[in-house]
């Protein structure tokens, strides 16, 4: 079928008209009906090209204007060029624009995609720093398309960069504190994982589905729980350590045996030992803690009966010093002042025989101090004796059976020789001797004078500072009381045995050259009552005044 036109339609409808007889009238008003019709089909088709072409101006400014929205966010400036080279019809333009935009659009998404993967480490890291590690995946990411520069993406990258270290210097320092804790946990023998768990249960997650928390507050709690331990560790040492000493200074005071002492070795060998060197495991566990407290108390339990013989033992050994130098030893009295002190339990028994040690020692030189002058009047005892004996020997010579009859006649002959050379060195008079004796005793007895006074002052002294400390609620211990004292068992020398002389006969050489008996006896009976029953007290200064005294 060919092309109709609006011409060969025109002579179609006029062929009509001339068949039917259509008058011109009604020809003409159709004709204007048809051209009115035409022209409205016209206007309709213009009326929606211009619609038309206002949609396409439309499109163009808004691709236009996403263009420039898209470059500004990106800071792609290199596409502004495209703005000098528009040309051609609308459609043109815009199908020109189609690739400029899509490009911009996909560098948009690729950008977006940057944004987001920045922004959620961002705000998961600074969840995990504030304490909600799940803050990342509870919060809706949104970013910012109106700012997708590289310059704010470089800003991101940075401050992600730094939250990133902080995490890495936090979880070294949780590293830190954790190794800590661990090797603490095993000297002390605590619970690695309850310790751990108290802190932030994520240090006890075996699944490792829960990130490992490195808040503020969980650094704050792992310093808080480390410098506790430290302090627990510097205590429990320092209790071993007192502890251990206790031990050895029990174990020295009873001789404990070595294979005894060895049990606690782990012991003794902290006692020395710094802090920071104390690494083994377990050695400062509350069980080795509370056993050797067990074994501290145990022995001294025993040490307290033990030290009771101790110091009794040395208290027998003084008394033997002192007899043995013919002092008076009041043994009930310090025994029962020894006894009371020790049962008290107020007085250091450790201290108490250190002082009796001293006591003992300077017993001792008391002892040797006085041992020549002893030596001395019992060789001049000696020889009175035998110049008794003797006297009596030559007296009764008319009457030869009393010595000389019998086996022992012989040994009566050589006591005679002896005793005769041991009396040809007493001096040949007595009153040397007598003399120097009343003189050691008047020094003696007035330096004893002196001492009581010094003694008496001294107890006023003490009874007003007693007093004064009264007042303020300060008293003195017993045990320095009684060390305070003079040494335990030693008396004045008014006071001391030693009278081995009295009631014996002195005898001198006088006595042999016509002297009469009983004047002899009466000298001798002088001689007695001049030499006083304490006469080994005589002090060691008095040495040089003892020359009177014959040498043997």
């Amino acid at each position: 079928m060919g092309t109709t036109t609006c011409g060969s339609l025109l002579q179609e409808l006029q062929k009509l008209w001339d068949e039917i007889g259509e008058s011109d009238v009604e020809r003409d008003k159709i004709l204007l009906q048809l051209e009115q019709e035409c022209l409205e089909v016209y206007r309709r088709k213009v009326d929606r090209t211009s619609k038309y072409k206002a949609d396409l101006h439309r499109s163009l400014a808004e691709a236009e204007a996403e263009v420039v929205g898209l470059v500004s966010a990106l800071g792609e400036y290199s596409f502004s060029s495209w703005a000098d080279k528009k040309k051609g019809t609308l459609k043109g333009q815009i199908l020109g624009m189609k690739p400029v935009l899509e490009e911009l659009r996909r560098r948009r998404e690729d950008r977006v995609s940057e944004f987001s993967e920045v922004q959620s480490q961002i705000i998961r890291i600074s969840g995990e720093i504030a304490g909600n590690a799940g803050l990342g995946n509870s919060v809706a990411l949104q970013v910012d398309e109106r700012d997708l520069t590289v310059k704010k993406l470089e800003e991101l990258k940075a401050h992600l960069l730094e939250l990133q270290k902080d995490k890495s210097v936090r979880l070294q320092k949780i590293d830190g504190y954790v190794a800590a804790i661990y090797e603490l946990s095993a000297v002390m023998s605590l619970s690695f994982n309850k310790v751990m768990d108290d802190i932030h249960p994520s240090f006890c997650d075996s699944s490792r589905t829960q990130l490992k928390s490195i808040s503020n507050d969980t650094l704050a709690r792992l310093a808080r729980t480390l410098h506790l331990q430290k302090q627990d560790k510097e205590e429990r040492l320092r209790r071993l350590q007192d502890l251990g000493s206790a031990l050895i200074e029990i174990w020295s005071l009873m001789d404990t045996p070595m294979e005894e002492q060895k049990r606690f070795d782990h012991v003794t060998r902290l006692i020395s030992v710094s802090v920071e060197d104390v690494s083994v495991q377990g050695c400062l566990c509350m069980s080795v803690i509370e056993e050797t407290e067990a074994e501290v108390e145990r022995l001294n339990i025993l040490k307290a009966s033990k030290m009771k013989e101790l110091v009794l033992k040395k208290q027998n050994e003084l008394e033997e010093i002192y007899r043995g130098v013919h002092m008076d030893v009041d043994s009930d009295s310090a025994r029962e002042i020894l006894i009371t002190l020790i049962e008290s339990g107020k007085v250091d028994l450790a201290q108490l025989l250190s002082s009796m040690d001293d006591q003992i020692m300077k017993a001792k030189e008391q002892a040797q101090s006085r041992k020549d002058i002893l030596e001395k009047v019992e060789r001049w005892t000696h020889a009175s004796e035998e110049e008794s004996w003797l006297d009596d020997y030559e007296r009764v010579g008319l009457d030869q059976n009393r010595y000389s009859a019998g086996r022992g006649a012989h040994k009566n002959l050589k006591r005679a020789e002896k005793a005769r050379i041991l009396v040809s060195k007493i001096p040949s008079e007595p009153a040397p001797l007598l003399k120097n004796l009343e003189e050691f005793i008047l020094q003696r007895q007035a330096r004893e004078e002196e001492k009581r006074r010094s003694r008496e002052q001294k107890r006023l002294q003490e009874q007003h500072t007693t007093e004064q400390e009264a007042l303020y609620g300060s008293r003195p211990s017993p045990a320095r009381s009684v060390l305070s004292r003079k040494p335990l068992g030693q008396s004045s020398c008014a006071n001391s045995v030693g009278g081995t002389l009295m009631g014996r006969r002195v005898m001198t050489p006088s006595s042999r050259h016509g002297i009469s008996a009983g004047k002899e006896r009466k000298e001798g009976g002088k001689a007695c009552a001049v030499i006083p029953v304490n006469y080994v007290a005589l002090p060691k200064e008095d040495a040089s005044n003892r020359a009177g005294l014959a040498s043997p």
